[in-house]
């Protein structure tokens, strides 16, 4: 007698917004019965488990319990799926068709949908099968699009359609389109804007705040119940940060106006962000947590606060250069007692900079480590690495001199100068950006960040020049010699230097990383071209 076939059965149910109004025969609850009377009178099926995403759209498989069934599937546990109906299980007609048609059958699982009739294991799919994956994506897209124009509509009425409220709120237990106080988030809000407005930085506010043990709103909406994702801030993290406050503090939903659509998703696309003049906001729709007059003040704080520094004193010629090697982020400057040794002179001015990573400055020593460095012994370093170069150099030059002919190697230095110019330009046009990187992070003043702008600006503009005038310049004379490179002869005026400035930095430098135990990386802004020097001793004939 032939063994009976056990299967062990993956119930699969699903609901999203996208099913709109319909009928309550698509409910969580009437699809779990139809498939347990499905299964009441077949002794040959084992329910394994079940597996329900609710409020999961069709159009894509990154739901957590579907999921959850693969990998049931994958380890052997299940080798039976079944649905309600298959838009049930999914709207998306090519990914659908690979499931029903490569996935399950390579992994010999059975797949049953009731009401549509089908059973892989009784007969092969229907022809029509494909059309009706694709009636039920037009379906989605259709519904997609009327539930956009129903959130829009509501949006532009006023009504709250987030799933989480802004920090401070929550949702009217009588109307869940409607917003009322949370008190105690509300009280931190009015707080941190006192603070702001009384003269505390963002970070400052934040590490007291984290000192007091008051639960950044991540983790207060978790602990309020809330299944709540921050995608601004890193898994392990559960503290204010500057930027929390930055953006707690530009959040216009605390005066009582309702700021809607600043973002954007097409089905099956991502999240974007929408220009502001497209964002939905509606004044007056909930009880405001900060009154006008303090909500004024903040915001022209926001657009008008600097440090206020003496230029003269604490301008650092680095600025928008180094960087932590280990984390990325720029380092930051502090003030005070030397970290190695004293200074004396002009040397004064600068001898108790230090320089931190700016990660464990802001977030602490638990994201990344201080990685100190002194200010005079990183111009120390740099000046007589740039020395040991210059000697190099020279002591290339002597080499070449005497092995390469003339003519060969003015060829070579109309090459090299024009490819070294555009090298230069498309750094500098990168240190640019980066510099406004750093001023947006306030890692550095509104005053520095004009200051070095400018360097960059009359940099690039030299830059320009020198390129446009190197077709006049190509017929050099017959003993121009292959050091008449930029780059070369600025190293070469630079040999009696003994002191660091602005401009040298921006000329010589494009990086430097900062490693714990005071280990550097310099990267010039010639290393290309120096490296390439050197490998074609002979060869630049």
């Amino acid at each position: 007698m032939m063994k009976k076939l056990l299967f062990n059965v993956a119930e699969y149910i699903r609901l999203s917004r996208e099913d709109g109004d319909k009928a309550e025969s698509d409910s969580i609850g009437n699809q779990r019965k139809l498939i347990t009377d499905y299964l009441k009178d077949k002794d040959d099926f084992v329910l394994y488990d079940t597996y329900v995403d609710d409020g999961f759209t069709g159009t894509n498989f990154k739901r957590p319990a579907f999921m959850r069934m693969i990998e049931d599937i994958e380890a052997g546990n299940v080798n039976c799926v079944i649905v309600k109906d298959l838009s049930r299980f999914g709207r998306d007609y090519i990914d659908t068709g690979k499931y029903l048609e490569r996935y399950f059958p390579d992994r010999d699982v059975r797949f049953i949908s009731i009401t549509d009739n089908i059973d892989s294991m009784k007969q092969a799919y229907d022809m029509l099968l494909p059309i009706k994956n694709i009636f039920n994506e037009q379906y989605a897209r259709d519904i997609s699009k009327k539930v956009h124009s129903s959130m829009r509509a509501k949006q532009k009425a006023g009504e709250f359609i987030g799933a989480f409220t802004s920090y401070g709120y929550k949702k009217s237990p009588t109307d869940k389109n409607k917003l009322v106080i949370d008190e105690y988030a509300a009280g931190v809000v009015r707080r941190i804007f006192r603070m702001y407005i009384s003269g505390c930085g963002k970070n400052s506010i934040a590490v007291t705040l984290n000192k007091e043990g008051i639960v950044c709103p991540s983790e207060y909406k978790k602990l309020s119940g809330e299944n709540y994702r921050n995608s601004h801030r890193l898994e392990s993290t559960s503290y204010w940060t500057y930027s929390t406050i930055n953006r707690l503090l530009q959040n216009e939903m605390y005066v009582g106006n309702m700021v809607q659509g600043r973002k954007t998703q097409r089905m099956r696309g991502k999240q974007r962000a929408t220009d502001r003049e497209d964002w939905i906001i509606v004044k007056g729709t909930h009880e405001a947590i900060i009154d006008e007059d303090t909500w004024n003040k903040a915001q022209d704080l926001l657009k008008r606060r600097t440090r206020n520094l003496n230029l003269n004193i604490n301008m650092t010629i680095f600025a928008g250069y180094i960087k932590c090697g280990d984390c990325g982020r720029s380092l930051v400057k502090k003030v005070g007692t030397p970290g190695h040794g004293r200074g004396h002179g002009n040397e004064n001015a600068v001898a108790g900079i230090n320089y931190y990573c700016g990660t464990y400055v802001r977030s602490g020593r638990q994201y990344c480590t201080p990685h100190p460095m002194s200010h005079l012994v990183l111009e120390r370093i740099i000046l007589d690495d740039l020395k040991t170069i210059i000697q190099s150099v020279d002591d290339l030059q002597e080499v070449v001199r005497e092995t390469c002919q003339t003519a060969g190697a003015v060829k070579r230095v109309t090459v090299n100068e024009k490819n070294w110019l555009n090298t230069e330009l498309e750094k500098v046009r990168k240190l640019k950006k980066a510099i406004y990187e750093d001023y947006r992070e306030e890692l550095i003043s509104k005053a520095e960040y004009v200051t070095y702008r400018q360097d960059y600006l009359k940099k690039e503009e030299q830059l320009e020049k020198q390129l446009e005038s190197l077709e006049e310049r190509a017929a050099l004379e017959a003993d121009t010699d292959i050091f008449e490179i930029p780059w070369v002869k600025r190293l070469f005026e630079l040999r009696s230097v003994e002191k660091l400035d602005r401009g040298i930095v921006v000329e010589m430098l494009h990086e430097i990383k900062v490693y714990e135990n005071h280990k550097i990386e310099i990267t010039y802004n010639f290393s290309d071209e120096l490296e390439a020097l050197f490998k074609s001793q002979v060869q630049i004939c």
